[in-house]
């Protein structure tokens, strides 16, 4: 997904602007600016390029999906269910409020499986949150209309998939509130950032107050500004916005240069009758941040991605023993250890991770490797790149 590989004299220029002035901070000190305001920049770029009414700009994609939470009226015992597949901080996101993250099956579109989410609502569900992994979608359509049923928030975590599109929407403006993360390792990147998205006036007002400590931003004096509610600090730089920026009118030409290499790498590992990839629901393109594929075991999996390591082939996981994408691992999540005290309500909440298994999303995570997509590699090297990559799996499955 790195967007860092292709950094340019746009995102130089948009750096300079701010350090010339010297305001590094997104709110007041109008006088010093000269003009100059990134973040709006930025906010205003998002709005216009995802097809959005809103766009807040937090200082992460953690952030992002706490301050969506918040802005929804989700805390203390309320449930939100997410897949099992996903980074750590979506789970950490839901906790920082004091809610509960209900972990949900995945299917092969390595995301929510809807008949299984059906089945995971309660009295105490509130929102359902998809994450858009890898590059593509969640079947949307579905969710929404579980959403609908069951009078629950849609809230897309589209960190990883940020110039994809579901029936020509983009992802993360389809739910009552979309979340993005523009960390160093995302398709564009701010080098740490995240934005809430939303058509919700109402939550877009919440949105902009909770995460710059409650302030209203009411007229042009900060020391004057009255603070409805409470909120935290998750501003983000103008530094980072103005990389932000750049990056962002940049992304049409990532996607494309994604897309070139993805579908190079595809069509070679295609030949191969053992492998199948992914589903993207009906009405889906993916940002082609990463091509994934399924073998036909775990113990096949294993080898390949050993054998990819061994032959050159870089970027390529297999996630099931990974500690940081699949709850199989997340023993310090599962096993709650917290450096302060975590509420009743939320250990209580959580004690069905010690015993609950998820054999359907072991079934396609065990067998899936996820490669990425550079964008920095010539055409010569993906054509290398996908003939070893046909030379190992062929030699693992004779």
């Amino acid at each position: 997904m790195p967007g860092f590989e292709l950094f340019s004299d746009l995102e130089r220029k948009e750096v300079h602007d701010v350090l010339d002035n010297g305001v590094l901070m997104r709110y007041g000190f109008d006088g010093m600016r000269n003009g100059h305001w990134k973040a709006k920049e930025l906010e205003n770029e998002l709005e216009n390029q995802l097809q959005v009414k809103h766009a807040q700009l937090v200082s992460s994609g953690t952030a992002a999906v706490s301050v969506a939470l918040a802005s929804a009226g989700i805390g203390s015992g309320d449930e939100v269910i997410m897949p099992t597949f996903t980074f750590v901080a979506s789970f950490e996101a839901i906790m920082m409020l004091g809610a509960i993250p209900v972990l949900v099956d995945i299917d092969d579109t390595l995301t929510l499986d809807p008949e299984k989410v059906k089945e995971a609502i309660t009295s105490k569900t509130k929102a359902i949150m998809p994450v858009h992994m890898c590059g593509s979608m969640a079947d949307l359509d579905a969710l929404k209309i579980i959403c609908n049923a069951h009078n629950l928030i849609l809230i897309e975590d589209s960190s990883q998939a940020t110039g994809a599109t579901y029936k020509n929407k983009p992802l993360g403006s389809i739910g009552d509130l979309g979340c993005l993360s523009l960390d160093f390792v995302k398709i564009i990147t701010a080098g740490e950032g995240g934005a809430v998205l939303t058509n919700n006036d109402k939550f877009y007002k919440h949105a902009d107050h909770y995460s710059d400590h409650g302030h209203d931003h009411v007229g042009n004096d900060r020391g004057a500004e009255t603070h409805p509610f409470l909120g935290y600090n998750f501003r983000i730089s103008e530094l980072h916005a103005a990389v932000g920026l750049a990056q962002l009118r940049r992304l049409n030409e990532f996607v494309q240069i994604q897309k070139k290499n993805y579908t190079i790498l595809r069509e070679a590992l295609s030949q191969i009758p053992e492998v199948t990839f992914r589903r993207v629901p009906e009405g889906g393109v993916e940002s082609y941040s990463f091509l994934n594929f399924f073998l036909p075991d775990l113990e096949i999996a294993r080898k390949v991605s050993s054998a990819f390591k061994d032959n050159g082939v870089d970027a390529c996981w297999n996630y099931y023993d990974n500690s940081w994408h699949y709850i199989r691992e997340w023993h310090h999540l599962k096993n709650i250890k917290s450096l302060y005290p975590i509420s009743e309500e939320v250990k209580k909440g959580l004690e069905y991770l010690q015993t609950k298994t998820f054999d359907q999303s072991d079934h396609y995570i065990s067998r899936n490797i996820s490669s990425l997509i550079k964008m920095s590699w010539t055409e010569k090297e993906v054509r290398e790149r996908a003939s070893k990559m046909v030379d190992v799996i062929n030699s693992l499955l004779l």
